[in-house]
């Protein structure tokens, strides 16, 4: 490469990247040689996204024999790293290499500082970071880039000290070409053997050949057979954990890892992994979408094929077929038979996958505490694995210590409980001392205990488990009545006119006041209708959308608790409870987690009816 007569254009870094760096060189200083695995993973995808664009554009088209190239100069300490892959225009330059997104800088600091030192090669990789990583090695980095299908080229260039300078050039090849300027104090990565030892253990699963140039002596550095292709004997763990790390960005060991080789009326093979942690940087929930990777012979083709469907989105790994065509579109892949196939054999594949993790019971734990609330989505959407989701979910309960299933709660039901019984809040904890569990625990019935948002929605999709009706214990007052004998309890004229009067106070706020038998110690609890929302449903829509009319909840007062009978006392009398209406109803929305109506009248009709 060579720089023309253009002028030299010069820019900074932005705060972020220049702390990014900063980070990077100093507190990863030990383990630099995971540098070279991110340098040559870049190029690897820069060549698999041309071939992909070649299909439908032959202004891209790859080169006879593509590869990835490290020269060493060891007389004048450069070590560059060439690729042929689609490459960067001038804009792709200064996006790709002169910003970062500023959450990226204090997610990698967080973790870098409460990683343990074995643990922090991976970092650079999970957040993204890895063209950064250059700078542990060298002290100046240039990066020369022609994008496929443009004659123009430019030249990247920066000592990592807050700026960078840009000047157009020209360049043979379509690619990138690092070229790094090696430390005084890195010696180790002018030597060929260092080299291919890294390569080795880092990137030997890359398709794409890699060779490394010395003087006359070329050497061929990776074996570039796809570690999918072989069979279990072949690969060692190591082998596989690193495969994991490398396509999921994350640095822990997966809970479960499936190589799957499918014959039949169409064949495809599949490495997937159930990691063992959630990414800080890519929560699963962030995009309801399955990023396996599709290959066809090989070759990279989409991670939007969507091959499992969002409630196994947390699953990663690669699909290779050879019953796609090559050219195959995005487009096109929504609607192909073939691959309709493949994501029915993959989903149950990984079910089962999953059902044999129930077996230790620790990795299980451990799993639906990731990734539990992602599986029950699959309740929601009501598909053909619903009866497998519910038999598989797990809950915790007000009788029982840790996890359990439907099946085994509806084997401990009392005999003549006709419902499976549950409540949804925003911790166990919190759930565990709700007021509306008293009535249930008195009558020693036990109660799911819903810790999940999308709790509050599937059990009216899923209905029944078991021929038995799911319902919330917030819409539960004649089954707890029956259950308790069915005993009618009449109430005086007194008590009836406290009811009269706080649903008079409270207006529209409510839909009914009435007494309850579901309290035992508590004086007021918040419940819904038959029809309609469960309680948390509604909590969760007007987190939503604040301005969405939701019904109004009925207010239920315990006619035994001494607070109530004093109210009926003062009413009586001829005082008023005004103020005490305001504070039963504020009372039981903070009781479910929610605020009160008016935080400000409740402090101050607190502070005065205790004075």
């Amino acid at each position: 490469m060579s720089s023309n007569t253009n002028q030299e254009e010069h820019h900074q870094f932005s705060a972020e990247v220049e702390r990014l760096m900063d980070l990077v060189v100093h507190a990863l200083y030990s383990e630099r040689e995971i540098f070279l695995r991110e340098l040559i993973a870049n190029a690897a995808d820069a060549i698999d996204r041309r071939r992909f664009e070649a299909l439908t554009n032959e202004t891209y088209a790859l080169p006879t024999s593509p590869q990835i190239r490290l020269f060493i100069d060891k007389d004048s300490r450069l070590l560059t790293l060439s690729d042929d892959g689609i490459g960067m225009t001038k804009e792709e330059l200064i996006n790709n290499l002169g910003t970062i997104a500023r959450s990226g800088t204090r997610a990698f600091e967080k973790q870098l500082k409460d990683a343990k030192p074995e643990d922090r090669p991976t970092l650079i990789g999970q957040f993204g970071v890895g063209f950064y990583s250059a700078f542990m090695v060298a002290d100046k980095v240039e990066v020369s880039s022609r994008h496929a299908g443009s004659d123009e080229a430019w030249i990247w260039t920066s000592e990592g000290k807050g700026q960078y300078s840009l000047i157009k050039a020209e360049q043979e090849h379509v690619g990138t070409n690092i070229v790094l300027h090696i430390k005084s104090d890195a010696d180790e990565y002018l030597e060929s053997f260092r080299l291919e030892s890294i390569i080795r253990k880092w990137a030997d699963h890359i398709a794409w050949p890699i060779v490394i140039k010395q003087d006359d002596k070329e050497t061929n550095a990776n074996e570039g057979t796809a570690i999918w292709k072989k069979s279990r004997s072949e690969i060692t763990d190591e082998q596989l954990e690193d495969f994991y790390r490398h396509i999921t960005h994350l640095f822990d060991k997966p809970l479960s890892t499936l190589l799957w080789h499918a014959e039949g009326v169409f064949e495809f093979t599949a490495l997937l992994f159930i990691p063992g942690m959630i990414s800080p940087f890519q929560p699963v929930d962030q995009e309801r979408k399955s990023k396996v990777r599709l290959h066809v012979r090989r070759m990279f083709i989409t991670d939007e094929a969507e091959l499992l469907p969002p409630w196994l989105r947390f699953v990663q790994g690669v699909v290779d077929t050879e019953d796609l065509p090559l050219n195959v579109s995005r487009e096109m892949l929504q609607n192909t038979p073939v691959l309709a196939r493949i994501r029915k054999a993959l989903t149950n594949r990984v079910l089962t996958e999953i059902q044999k993790l129930t077996e230790k019971s620790e990795d299980f734990v451990k799993f639906w505490g990731l990734f539990g609330a992602v599986i029950k989505e699959g309740l929601w959407e009501h598909n053909e694995q619903t009866e497998a989701l519910s038999k598989l979910s797990r809950f915790y309960s007000s009788s029982v210590e840790g996890l359990t299933t439907l099946a085994e709660y509806v084997s401990r039901m009392k005999e003549n409980q006709e419902a499976i019984y549950y409540l949804v809040g925003d911790s166990k904890e919190v759930l565990e001392t709700s007021p509306q569990l008293e009535g249930f625990k008195q009558q020693n019935i036990e109660v799911l205990l819903f810790t999940d948002a999308v709790d509050a929605f599937w059990p009216d999709r899923l209905g029944k488990f078991d021929d038995k009706p799911l319902r919330s214990i917030t819409r539960a007052k004649e089954d707890l009545q029956k259950l308790i004998g069915d005993v009618e309890v009449v109430h005086n004229e007194d008590e009836n006119a406290l009811l009269t009067k706080v649903h008079d106070v409270l207006k529209d706020q409510v839909s009914e006041v009435r007494f309850t038998q579901r309290l035992v110690d508590s004086p007021v609890i918040l419940a819904a209708k038959d029809q309609g929302p469960d309680l948390q449903m509604q909590r969760l829509m007007r987190r939503s959308d604040k301005t969405m009319p939701l019904t109004p909840p009925i207010l239920e007062l315990n006619a035994e608790h001494s607070w109530i009978k004093s109210l009926i006392q003062k009413l009586k009398s001829g005082k008023s409870i005004e103020d005490e209406a305001f504070i039963l109803l504020d009372l039981a929305r903070v009781q479910d987690g929610e605020m009160p109506t008016n935080p400000t009248h409740f402090a101050r009709r607190i502070a005065s009816m205790l004075t």
